[in-house]
């Protein structure tokens, strides 16, 4: 089979990259040790601290192609302006010698402020900027009077301009490590990964039994997260790809990349596997042996076209040649679909989204579609949302440069109070992990304690076997490079602890007038203890909200939207819904964040975060993220295409508008029940405003609005299923455009149907989930969704009033 020998070669493939990212990172630390160590006084003198040499090579050159570094170097530059220019004239001003212990602390951390609120500065900038504030503040406090005003802040420039000299070097000798080669690999790769789940999906799609059926899928479903990395992969280098393109001409044709190309391909296979997921039993009972045939004619076109994408290949796919792709098309005209083949259909639906992509931009509102009124209207509230977003983006950014100066200050403080000399390894460790977003507080300081001590001891044994041989000792970081580039992409440590690892090795294995290693080992694993110490009182202090609650708030929020996308649903709206289903994908995967985190985080003395329903209902709601995308192109195709489907649209719609309700409505429900914290405090909330609700027999003013879920029982929804089909062939029978065209119909409104199904069915395995979820808080309390749902609308519209 092919499936072992692509595995095999992926795993050659990670060795080799990981291999490659441990040589390059050890080349540039040998050059800056090479440097610090044994080159020119002159060298030495004004690279004074060789260690912030080394750390900034770990920031920049750490699995990085010369994109990457290029841009890095520019961000080095940046930080040194933004770090050593100002400090330079703060020293003048306060005077060395005037520096104390909290002093010192408040000056880096004011700095600190400044450097971090700017939205727009990278990261890498933001940390290299913190580093250098660190060391010319500490290292200005610590030599007091001695310490030269100018030349110091020079110095720590000159060690971050060594260590950014290393990091080009590593990455052009032997040979330049390109971002375009590596995304061409990851191309290449992918295309092999996609080319083999499709030839996998179609044979079985076109099994003879299940026990086949079900082989060709679990092989198929393999390969389907190793796509998604490699997917990722070339995405991410998309700004390494345009730094490369000015100083090296050959390599415009590679200046575009090509995940988007790659997205509409992986879309489409992902429908097909869910199409699958879906299917009752296998073989499909819709084709017949002249579709079958043409089905194989179709699978071996689109294969070809698949393994015909690659870097050097046109963005645009070959086009279809109409005699021996779209002929399989015209012979579904014939076909009238039932609930049992909407699977089937949505599969053929997926391959004809892999010849035929309908155009988002055509089926969109124009501008200046709308009347003056709407569009003042739409004016105002554009203004207000836009300024509402600016005050909280202004808030955020405000609370993470105070907590970031603020930890930066204390951890100076309390370093700096135990050991003077050694305080500013509290600082360095928090100034360079600085975080774009939230993090699992104590997970990462775990692994970053971790990651620190492992890598110290393995410093430590360095100096002791060479002990001898202290100007080779250095050659015993590159097995430690190896093993830290493999920590970097394992689950237990992650980026946070495998650099720290690297940084641990490194400043033992490098250092140079520190002391004997066993002793600026333990003043190092202190420090850095009080450094990570302070970050995470400082995270508790100010971000007092947990990831538990957040997750929770965001699934309130993911539900508020999803009902928004529901209301959406319906011909001639689709600007509404593609925008909905934007905001809910964006809302889902922040939900996933906090997920991750909250599993991360230790209880203490709260409820318990039920990790496995969480994850039951952020499945589901991707599944439902899904099923709208998919149902939006199948609209998008017969908004664009069918010419006289205005007759029916009144009666799709009626057709589609109970699967709306019951969706909707229950997603209301699923909103308002998951913010509520206790069934007794609610209870008892009710019963204190005498409100008398009895949602049996609907006498409450909301209870109507849950008819709909209660009534939309099996047989009603396969009543309307059945409406909705024969509303599909009446459509389908007044055609005359053609066979091709038939088939085409029948297909967008075929996987219309399976969509809609599909949001059936994943509300109820919600709706599971969410009692789940409202019993593991309410252990003691009787849970009845709806009922819960009636009083919270009951209080809040007896508030409102």
């Amino acid at each position: 089979m092919a499936t072992p020998t692509f595995e095999s070669s992926r795993a050659r493939t990670m060795w080799r990259t990981c291999l490659l990212s441990a040589l390059r990172t050890a080349l540039a630390c040998t050059i800056v040790g090479v440097a610090t160590l044994f080159g020119p006084q002159y060298i030495k003198k004004q690279v004074a601290f060789s260690a912030f040499s080394y750390v900034t090579v770990i920031l920049i050159v750490t699995d990085a192609t010369l994109g990457d570094t290029l841009r890095g170097c520019w961000h080095a530059l940046y930080a040194t302006v933004q770090g050593v220019c100002p400090a330079i004239l703060s020293l003048w001003l306060i005077g060395p010698a005037r520096l104390t212990t909290s002093t010192t602390a408040i000056a880096v951390a004011l700095s600190a402020f400044v450097v971090v609120l700017p939205e727009n500065t990278h990261l890498i900038a933001k940390r290299i900027a913190l580093g250098q504030i660190v060391i010319v503040y500490v290292i200005a406090y610590i030599n007091g009077g001695l310490t030269e005003t100018t030349m110091h802040p020079v110095h720590v420039a000159a060690s971050t301009g060594l260590g950014v000299v290393a990091c080009v070097l590593a990455l052009v000798f032997p040979y330049p490590c390109l971002a375009c080669c590596e995304v061409k690999q990851n191309c290449k790769l992918f295309v092999e990964n996609a080319s083999e789940r499709f030839n996998l999906f179609v044979k079985a799609f076109s099994a003879e039994d299940n026990t086949c059926a079900l082989a060709f899928i679990s092989q198929a479903k393999s390969l389907v997260k190793t796509g998604s990395k490699l997917l990722q992969g070339i995405k991410t280098k998309q700004e390494s790809m345009k730094w490369e393109r000015f100083p090296f001409k050959f390599l415009r044709p590679y200046g575009e990349n090509p995940g988007n190309k790659f997205q509409d391909l992986q879309t489409p296979l992902r429908g097909m596997e869910i199409a699958l997921d879906n299917s009752p039993l296998f073989p499909v009972g819709i084709l017949n042996s002249e579709q079958k045939s043409g089905l194989h004619v179709l699978g071996e076109h689109i294969s070809k076209q698949v393994n015909s994408m690659s870097l050097e290949s046109s963005a645009t796919v070959p086009e279809s040649n109409p005699e021996n792709t779209q002929k399989f098309f015209q012979t579904l005209h014939s076909i009238q679909p039932t609930k049992k083949d909407l699977p089937s259909l949505f599969f053929l639906f997926c391959l004809n989204l892999l010849l035929n992509k309908p155009n988002f931009a055509n089926s969109l509102p124009k501008e200046g579609s709308t009347n003056p009124k709407q569009q003042n209207q739409e004016g105002f509230l554009k203004k207000t949302w836009t300024h509402y977003l600016s005050i909280t983006k202004n808030n955020k950014r405000f609370m993470a440069a105070f907590k970031c100066s603020l930890s930066l200050g204390l951890s100076i403080y309390f370093g700096s109070i135990y050991s003077k000399e050694n305080g500013f390894w509290a600082g360095l460790p928090v100034a360079i992990s600085l975080a774009g977003s939230r993090e699992a507080t104590f997970k990462i300081a775990n692994v970053k304690a971790q990651g620190t001590v492992l890598g110290t001891i393995y410093g430590i044994l360095g100096c002791f076997v060479f002990e001898k041989y202290v100007q080779i000792r250095f050659l015993s970081l590159l097995p430690w490079f190896i093993v830290s580039s493999f920590l970097r992409q394992s689950t237990m440590y992650g980026q946070a602890g495998g650099i720290s690892a690297i940084i641990g090795a490194v400043l033992i294995l490098g250092r140079k007038g520190f002391g004997p290693p066993s002793e600026f080992a333990i003043a190092r694993i202190t420090e850095t203890f009080i450094g990570l110490s302070c970050s995470i009182m400082v995270e508790i202090l100010l971000q007092p909200t947990r990831a538990s609650t957040l997750a929770k708030f965001q699934l309130s929020k993911s539900f508020e939207i999803l009902h928004e996308c529901i209301g959406s649903i319906s011909f001639g709206s689709m600007g509404n819904l593609v925008e909905s289903q934007n905001k809910l994908k964006f809302h889902v995967n922040e939900m996933g964040k906090f997920i991750g985190e909250a599993e991360a985080e230790p209880n203490f003395w709260f409820v318990p975060f039920h990790s496995v329903c969480y994850r039951k209902l952020m499945g589901s709601l991707s599944k439902m993220v899904e099923y709208l995308h998919f149902g939006s192109q199948a609209f998008i195709f017969l908004e664009q295409e069918s010419g006289g489907i205005d007759n029916f649209v009144n009666k799709l719609d009626g057709d589609i508008k109970l699967f709306k309700d019951f969706v909707g409505s229950s997603m209301k429900c699923f909103e308002e029940v998951s913010l509520v914290k206790s069934l007794a405090i609610l209870d008892k909330e009710f019963e204190k405003k005498k409100l008398s609700v009895d949602v049996e027999l609907g006498t409450s003013p909301s209870s109507s609005y849950y008819d709909v879920i209660r009534s939309a029982s099996e047989e009603e929804i396969d009543e309307n299923f059945r409406s909705y089909f024969q509303h599909l062939k009446e459509f389908v029978d007044q055609i005359v455009d053609g066979e091709e065209f038939k088939g085409q119909v029948v297909l967008s409104l075929s996987a219309l149907g399976f969509c809609m199904d599909g949001l059936v069915k994943e509300s109820k395995e919600i709706e599971k989930a969410i009692k789940e979820l409202v019993q593991w808080e309410n252990p003691s309390s009787h849970v009845n969704l709806y009922d819960i749902s009636c009083k919270v609308r009951a209080l809040t519209n007896t508030l409102a009033n």
